[in-house]
C-alpha cells in the first residue's frame, strides 16, 4: 500500500501516522505539503490531527480551502480511500467530504485522555483487521470534537452502517457517561456513501506499540496495508 499524508501549518501528528503508516507496510508515506496541487499515485491519504491554521474561523475551515483539497477531493470521489483524524476529520466535514460538522465539546474544555470506543463497521477497508463490536481503548486529543448532524443525516448514517466507531464504556455501552464530547448517538466515526472515506476523531496512531501505552490502534494500519495493499 502507497500512501501520502498531507502536511497542514499546525499538523501535529503528521509524524505520528506516517511511523505508524510506515511500521504497517514497509514504506514511508509520501509527505505532501498542503500548497501542492498535485498528489503522487497512491492507495490511501491521510490528513492528519493538529491545528492547522491554528484552528482559526473554525477547526478544519481553512484547510480545507488550501490547494491539496482540490486533489484530495477528486481522488476520493475516483474512489481512493481518505482518512481524516481528529483535525483531519474536522477537514473533511468543512470540505463537504463527510457529511455533519465538529462543533465545541459541551464542556467548552479540551480534552486529552483516553476513551474507549466500540467498531461498529468491520467491513470497511479501514476496519477489516476488527471484529464488529469489538472494543479499543484510544486517546483522544480535542477541543471540537462533537459530532452534529440533521435528524435525517443521523437516521441515514445509522441505517447505512456508516458509524464506523462509537464512544462506549469498557464494557461496550454507548453510555452519557462514556461519551466525552457530547456527540450525537455518541459518534466517534463515520464513513461516507462509498465507504472509502472516513472521518474519526480518536488517534489510533498514538496506540500502536506497548511502549506508547497501549497497541489497540495496531491492527488499524495492519488492516488497511492489507485491504489496499
Amino acid at each position: 500500500m502507497k500512501a501520502a499524508v498531507i502536511v497542514f501549518p499546525g499538523s501535529n501528528c503528521d509524524r505520528d501516522v506516517a511511523v505508524a503508516l510506515e511500521r504497517a507496510t514497509g514504506t514511508a508515506p509520501a509527505m505532501v505539503w498542503h500548497r501542492n496541487t498535485d498528489l503522487p499515485k497512491v492507495d490511501l491519504i491521510v490528513l492528519p490531527g493538529g491545528f492547522s491554521y491554528g484552528d482559526y474561523l473554525r477547526s478544519g475551515a481553512m484547510a480545507a480551502h488550501s490547494p491539496i483539497m482540490r486533489a484530495v477531493a477528486e481522488r476520493a470521489n475516483a474512489g481512493v480511500a481518505v482518512l481524516g483524524i481528529c483535525n483531519g476529520f474536522q477537514i473533511l466535514t468543512e470540505a463537504g467530504l463527510l457529511p455533519g460538522a465538529l462543533m465545541r465539546n459541551t464542556g467548552l474544555h479540551f480534552i486529552c485522555r483516553d476513551v474507549h470506543v466500540k467498531v461498529e463497521n468491520a467491513q470497511s477497508a479501514f476496519t477489516s483487521r476488527y471484529a464488529a463490536g469489538q472494543v479499543l481503548r484510544i486517546p483522544i486529543a480535542h477541543a471540537d470534537g462533537n459530532y452534529r448532524a440533521d435528524a435525517e443525516t443521523v437516521a441515514r448514517l445509522e441505517g447505512e452502517g456508516r458509524v464506523a466507531f462509537r464512544y462506549v464504556t469498557e464494557g461496550g455501552e454507548a453510555a452519557e457517561a462514556s461519551n466525552p464530547n457530547g456527540s450525537l448517538r455518541n459518534i466517534a466515526g463515520v464513513l461516507n456513501a462509498k465507504g472509502n472515506v472516513l472521518g474519526l476523531m480518536p488517534h489510533p496512531e498514538r496506540v500502536i506499540e506497548p511502549a506508547l501505552g497501549g497497541s489497540d490502534g495496531a491492527a488499524f494500519f495492519t488492516g488497511m496495508a492489507e485491504a489496499l495493499g
